[in-house]
C-alpha cells in the first residue's frame, strides 16, 4: 500500500491544492490505497462525471465511515471534495469536514483546516452548517486551552442557534457537547497530540484539585511529562455542565453514538455535578435517563445509588454510603455541603409525605426528620425558602414552619406507593362526605 495519500501531521502546511483533474486524482487514488477502497473511487468518478451530487454525497459519507479510509480522508477531502463542495448540501459537507478533521493531530493544522472550511460556508444561507462548524472549532480551541476563544465561538453559535427552528440533532449535539465540556474542563494542554488532550478531558470531575475543589488539576500525576503546557486557569461550574450535558444527551442515542467508556464517564460526571451543583435539587431528568445504567456493574455504581438516595431525602442511606466518599475526593472535600443538601432533600420529603392540611411543622419535628439540632432548623428552613424548594412562612417565636408548597420532583416506587395510599385516604374522605350530605341533598330536592 502506497503512503502517498497518507496524512503527515509533522510536515509543514501544504499549499492550496491545484484544481481537480479527475482522471489523474482517481488514478493516483487507486494506485495508492487498499483494494477494498477502489470501488469507492470508481463510483466517485462516475457520479462526478454525471453530476449526481446527492448520490456522490452519500457515497462520500460511506467512504469516510470506512475504517480503512482513515489515512486518506484529509487528502480526499482537500483535493476532491473541496473542488465541488459548493454544489453539495452544506450541512453534509461540514459533517464530512468535521469527521475528516479528527485525523489531523497537529493543533495548528487542525484549526486551520476547520477555519478555512468555515470561511467557505455562507452564514446566511447555511446557518445549521455554520453553527455545527463553529461549535466544532470552539471544541478544538477548548482542547488546546483557548478558553476565551472557546467562549467567543460558543456565544456566536448560540446567537444563531437560538433563533433557528427544526435544527438537525447533530448540530444541537455539537453545541451542547462543547458547552458542557467548557464548564467541566479548565485545561492545561500539552502541545501535541489530540488523542492525549482528549484523554485528559474525559478523566472527569475526579481530577478536581484538593487545594481548590472548584478548579481542575489537569496536570495531575505528571500526565504529560514530555510536553509543555499553556497556563490557562478556570473553574468547573456544576450547574451549567449538568444542564448542557443533559441537553447534549437529548440530541443523540447514547447506546449507538457513545462508547461504553464515554457513557460511564458522562454518567459519572453528571452524578458528581448533581451532587455539587448548588442550585440542583431536582434530579428527575437524570434519574429517568438510561445513561445512569452505564454505571451498573462498575466501581461507580454507588454513585447511582447515592443519586436515588438524595432524591428520596433518605439520610440513613446517605450515612451508609458516606464511607465510599473517599473514592471520589471531591465529594469527601465537600461533605459539609452534601450533608446540608441531603438535609434539605429530607425536609422536602418530610413535607411531601404530609397531607395538605398537616404541613405546619414544629422545629423539633423538622430536626428529628433531618437529624439536625433544633437550633439549626431555622437556618435550614430559610435556606429551603431562599432556594424556592418550598413556599411558606416561619414563626420563630412559636418555632414552627407552615409550608404551603413543595417543589415537584420524580418519585421512587416507594414514594409512588405512599402517594397512592394518600390518594386512597382522600377518596375515602370524599366518600364519607358524600354519604353525610347525600340525605340533605335529597331532602332539599
Amino acid at each position: 500500500m502506497s503512503s502517498s495519500m497518507a496524512v503527515d501531521s509533522t510536515a509543514p502546511a501544504a499549499p492550496a491544492p491545484p484544481k481537480l483533474v479527475l482522471d489523474e486524482f482517481i488514478t493516483e487514488a487507486v494506485s495508492g490505497t487498499p483494494s477494498e477502497l477502489h470501488p469507492f473511487f470508481e463510483a466517485f468518478k462516475t457520479m462526478h462525471t454525471r453530476k449526481l451530487w446527492h448520490q456522490l454525497t452519500l457515497k462520500l459519507h460511506e467512504f469516510f465511515d470506512h475504517p480503512l479510509s482513515k489515512p486518506y480522508r484529509v487528502e480526499v477531502f482537500e483535493r476532491f471534495v473541496s473542488d465541488f463542495e459548493s454544489k453539495l448540501n452544506q450541512l453534509r459537507v461540514v459533517e464530512m469536514g468535521v469527521k475528516v478533521s479528527r485525523e489531523i493531530d497537529n493543533p495548528e493544522k487542525h484549526l486551520t483546516f476547520l477555519t478555512s472550511l468555515l470561511s467557505r460556508i455562507n452564514k446566511e444561507t447555511s446557518q445549521e452548517a455554520y453553527v455545527l462548524l463553529l461549535a466544532t472549532i470552539a471544541h478544538a480551541k477548548l482542547l488546546y486551552g483557548d478558553l476565551e476563544g472557546t467562549k467567543t465561538d460558543m456565544d456566536s453559535a448560540w446567537k444563531i442557534l437560538d433563533i433557528l427552528e427544526g435544527v438537525d440533532a447533530g448540530v444541537n449535539a455539537a453545541y451542547y457537547g462543547v458547552a458542557a465540556d467548557y464548564y467541566k474542563v479548565p485545561v492545561k494542554v500539552p502541545v501535541g497530540f489530540m488523542s492525549d488532550v482528549y484523554a485528559s478531558m474525559t478523566r472527569g470531575f475526579s481530577n478536581l484539585s484538593s487545594s481548590n475543589p472548584m478548579s481542575y488539576r489537569c496536570c495531575r500525576d505528571n500526565l504529560y511529562p514530555n510536553y509543555s503546557f499553556c497556563s490557562c486557569q478556570a473553574k468547573a461550574e456544576y450547574a451549567p455542565y449538568y444542564r448542557n450535558s443533559l441537553l447534549y444527551l437529548a440530541c443523540l442515542d447514547p447506546a449507538k453514538d457513545m462508547t461504553v467508556e464515554e457513557r460511564v464517564s458522562r454518567a459519572h460526571d453528571l452524578g458528581i455535578s448533581a451532587f455539587l451543583g448548588d442550585t440542583i435539587y431536582n434530579f428527575g431528568e437524570l434519574l429517568m435517563h438510561p445513561i445512569l445504567d452505564a454505571l451498573d456493574g462498575t466501581p461507580h455504581e454507588w454513585i447511582k445509588k447515592l443519586l436515588f438516595t438524595f432524591n428520596e431525602g433518605n439520610i440513613g442511606k446517605f450515612e451508609a454510603l458516606a464511607p465510599l466518599f473517599p473514592q471520589e475526593p471531591i465529594l469527601q472535600e465537600n461533605y459539609p455541603f452534601l450533608r446540608q443538601k441531603i438535609c434539605l432533600m429530607a425536609l422536602i420529603e418530610s413535607v411531601f409525605k404530609r397531607s395538605a392540611d398537616n404541613r405546619t411543622m414544629t422545629f423539633e419535628t423538622i430536626g428529628a426528620e433531618t437529624r439536625l439540632p433544633v437550633d439549626e432548623v431555622e437556618h435550614l428552613v430559610m435556606k429551603a425558602l431562599s432556594l424556592k424548594l418550598i413556599r411558606g412562612s416561619m414563626d420563630q417565636v412559636e418555632q414552627k414552619a407552615h409550608i404551603t408548597w413543595v417543589q415537584p420532583r420524580v418519585l421512587s416506587k416507594q414514594q409512588i406507593g405512599d402517594l397512592s395510599k394518600r390518594l386512597d385516604q382522600w377518596v375515602n374522605k370524599l366518600n364519607t362526605v358524600e354519604k353525610r350530605i347525600a340525605p340533605e341533598v335529597l331532602i332539599s330536592a
